[in-house]
């Protein structure tokens, strides 16, 4: 179990703002699941064109923020180091239900657990919540994929 905090985030994952989704990691159990959270403010920028009169987190971002999560923990799970050499990538994303907006003042609970791996692809079962009230479910599909070097 191991807490992660933003700079050791950006250490595996290659996004940064205003795309890095995940704030802090608060438990991870490689091999099985990770916990973390993103914290919804006022002043992201996608609040600006997505309903600027009624601000909500969009849904694919939301995804996403789940995506990265699965990231962490298959990077996680494969090492403790970071590497330049794999990039982990989405590769599907199944059974996806949205039950509940995101506004800004939300922390969105992420938790992701790996159901299965095959070589290069792994699947997760995902869920969003916030105060404890589901936002997001979600299967995902991702693949770990050497990265391209130019």
């Amino acid at each position: 179990m191991s807490e992660m905090l933003s700079e050791e985030i950006k250490q595996f994952l290659p996004h940064r703002y205003p795309f890095l989704l995940v704030d802090r990691v608060t438990e991870c159990v490689p091999g099985e699941s990770l916990t973390a959270y993103k914290n919804v403010t006022v002043n992201e920028p996608f609040f600006q064109g997505h309903f600027p009169h009624i601000a909500i987190m969009p849904g694919v971002l939301i995804i996403e923020a789940l995506a990265q999560a699965t990231g962490l923990l298959g990077f996680r799970t494969m090492s403790e180091d970071p590497s330049n050499d794999l990039l982990y990538m989405l590769a599907g994303v199944d059974n996806v239900r949205f039950k509940r907006q995101v506004i800004p003042g939300d922390q969105l609970l992420l938790k992701v657990s790996l159901v299965k791996r095959t070589r290069i692809i792994w699947k997760f079962k995902c869920e969003a919540t916030v105060d404890g009230e589901l936002v997001t479910a979600a299967d995902m599909l991702c693949a770990a994929t050497p990265r391209d070097k130019d």
